[in-house]
């Protein structure tokens, strides 16, 4: 399959516009995720039902999220980005405004999968576009102000969700945290018509015009068999942990099927060679997904903790997390600039430093609730809010750095989907953590330190990853 040789094509004078408007599509897609973290006691109020169901509200939108990334990041790659962004949005606001015009759980639950698939069709388009518009210490650049993005919406995010509730009541305060997000996305819809490319042409022949449809369904069935049973497990245990047994089957019959369309000339859903032959793909994934795990649940348990173990109200919760967010805004840009130069080293010290600033939070816990106090929490959520926000654009960069634009959306899709599963993986583990440590001990205190304990295990094999890349890198 030939590719483009971008390096001799000139840069688009418009590169830094698109990017705007990709960054405000990202913000409002991650804006939806931090937000109705705190909003779960309202939904669960309002609608009048279990924590399991509500749970679903979160954990179905991660699963549907995760179903169709690489699928919607390769339909980007044949059909345009501008084209999948408008889908996507269209269906992202439709779900946002039938989720909060919902009066039944199971109609808000269906309502969330619908933002999820939109999402998982929309977010892979913005790694797309910045693999294909930016080249060098630009495209590191271009990251670093998604991640400043990441940053801004994490700290916005959980205060604007408690000052809605806070305005609009416990009962019906949540619905308007999704109603936010159709304004904004009709906004960002005229944006993305006027200014996102259209198809680029690259893509000429049948064979690299090809959906890989077979192996859509096939990665497909190996990430629902994988996620269902992990947001599944917060139940208990349940008869899909046997769907765990056919996640192999899966993913061995996708990586031959993806290796057969190739050998048949066909572009396959995602040319598997890059897992293999391209310079810090692979290691970038794993990075990622570990790291996800070990740090996505602990700002769950923290907003578990203080709601319902500290009883503070959901925006004295936001603001209280503000500071992690507010730390991975200041770094993210300045860790852009500096991954050009001192690559995977970049990672490394960033995960120290993140993993610092969980341990300073542990040490710096009282033994219990009553002796508790916020500046505990604020200053070394800040430090460990400066690492997280070097690592996730440079690992980001790193990784597809020596791929081909022609498959940036579904290869910058797959790094996006082992974050989707190790976030997913990571609230399992960490809420099922702080729970079994909540029934041992009567105070959350304890608890806490267990999940933190748990999340710095997990995060040292993220470094110890990020180590070895980088002494291969030499």
């Amino acid at each position: 399959m030939p590719t483009t040789n971008s390096s001799q094509q000139p840069p688009d004078p418009h590169r830094w516009r698109i990017l705007g408007v990709t960054l405000v599509v990202g913000f409002m897609a991650l804006l939806d995720v931090t937000i109705v973290n705190v909003a779960i006691p309202s939904m669960q109020t309002g609608l009048d039902t279990d924590t399991a169901t509500i749970q679903w509200v979160v954990s179905g939108y991660a699963l549907a999220f995760g179903l169709t990334l690489v699928a919607g990041g390769r339909l980007g790659d044949v059909h345009g980005r501008r084209a999948l962004m408008m889908i996507g949005l269209v269906g992202f606001m439709v779900g946002s405004a039938a989720s909060g015009l919902a009066f039944d759980a199971r109609l808000v639950i269906a309502a969330r999968a619908l933002q999820g698939l939109s999402a998982g069709l929309l977010t892979p388009q913005s790694s797309g576009l910045i693999q294909q518009l930016f080249r060098g210490k630009e495209r590191g650049i271009a990251f670093g102000y998604f991640g400043t993005t990441v940053g801004i919406a994490s700290a916005i995010g959980p205060i604007l969700g408690g000052a809605l509730i806070a305005l609009f009541g416990q009962e019906n305060g949540w619905r308007y945290i999704f109603g936010i997000n159709v304004p904004i996305g009709l906004v960002a819809l005229v944006f993305v018509w006027r200014m996102v490319p259209g198809p680029t042409g690259a893509a000429t022949t049948k064979g690299e015009r090809h959906i890989d449809v077979v192996g859509a369904v096939l990665l497909g069935a190996a990430v629902f068999s994988l996620l269902l049973p992990v947001v599944e497990s917060e139940r208990g245990p349940n008869p899909s942990l046997w769907l765990l047994l056919a996640v192999p089957v899966f993913v061995l019959t996708f990586l031959w099927w993806e290796r057969r369309q190739k050998a048949q000339a066909l572009a396959p859903l995602l040319d598997v060679s890059l897992l293999r032959g391209t310079r810090g793909f692979s290691a970038g994934v794993l990075i990622g997904t570990v790291y996800f795990t070990g740090f996505t649940g602990v700002l769950l348990v923290l907003s578990i903790f203080l709601q319902s173990g500290l009883h503070y109200t959901a925006l004295q919760t936001g603001l209280m997390l503000t500071p992690f967010a507010l730390g991975t805004a200041v770094m993210s840009p300045i860790a852009g600039r500096l991954v050009s130069r001192l690559h995977r080293k970049t990672t490394v010290g960033a995960i120290a430093v993140m993993m610092s600033g969980l341990l300073l939070v542990t040490l710096l816990l009282p033994d219990t609730a009553a002796e508790f106090r916020w500046p505990m929490l604020a200053v070394p959520l800040l430090l460990a809010g400066l690492g997280g926000g070097a690592v996730v654009s440079p690992n980001q960069t790193l990784a597809l750095m020596s791929v081909p634009p022609e498959m940036g959306g579904a290869a910058g899709a797959v790094v996006q989907t082992g974050q989707r599963i190790g976030s997913a993986l990571g609230a399992a583990l960490l809420v099922t953590a702080y729970e079994i440590a909540s029934g041992r001990t009567s105070d959350p205190v304890m608890a806490l330190k267990v999940t933190l304990g748990c999340s710095l295990a997990i995060l040292l094999v993220a470094l110890g990853a990020a180590i070895r890349d980088a002494v291969q890198e030499g």
